[in-house]
């Protein structure tokens, strides 16, 4: 396996992980209604990061097949993943606005959610990357 796509699993099991604790600890120490809006912002961020992963690793193929035009293909993979990227973003705010409005959220809970991600990506890299890269380089 490459070492980034080792990268991107640990962060992937990271990021459920942390989402699992954060949501047993706020149903520990606050209440089910904060548990559940870090449970279902965890679900969102997890989400996204998957579908974010999923389209980079086509666009990295397609230009990767690509042998004789290659700079036609990634000028229009850029623009197909950006497309597709801003389609996304849009879809992840209806989602959110339709859960808040028909699920009480607690905000603080969905934030803390939404950041798993965010926190296993800097975890992961800044306590393996460093040491996964610093091999390969030699």
């Amino acid at each position: 396996m490459k070492p980034e796509e080792t990268l991107l699993r640990m962060v992937q099991v990271f990021s459920l992980l942390m989402t699992v604790v954060f949501t047993a600890g706020t149903w520990y120490q606050y209440d089910w209604f904060m548990a559940r809006s870090v449970l279902i912002g965890g679900i969102l961020a997890f989400g996204s990061f998957f579908i974010l992963m999923r389209d980079a690793r086509q666009i990295t193929e397609r230009v990767s097949r690509s042998s004789a035009h290659v700079k036609a293909v990634q000028k229009t993979e850029r623009i197909r993943f950006l497309v597709k990227f801003y389609a996304k973003l849009f879809v992840f705010g209806l989602i959110l606005y339709a859960l808040s409005t028909n699920i009480d959220l607690h905000m603080i809970g969905l934030v803390l959610g939404l950041s798993t991600v965010m926190l296993s990506v800097i975890i992961v890299v800044l306590s393996r990357g460093r040491k996964i890269f610093s091999v390969q380089s030699c």
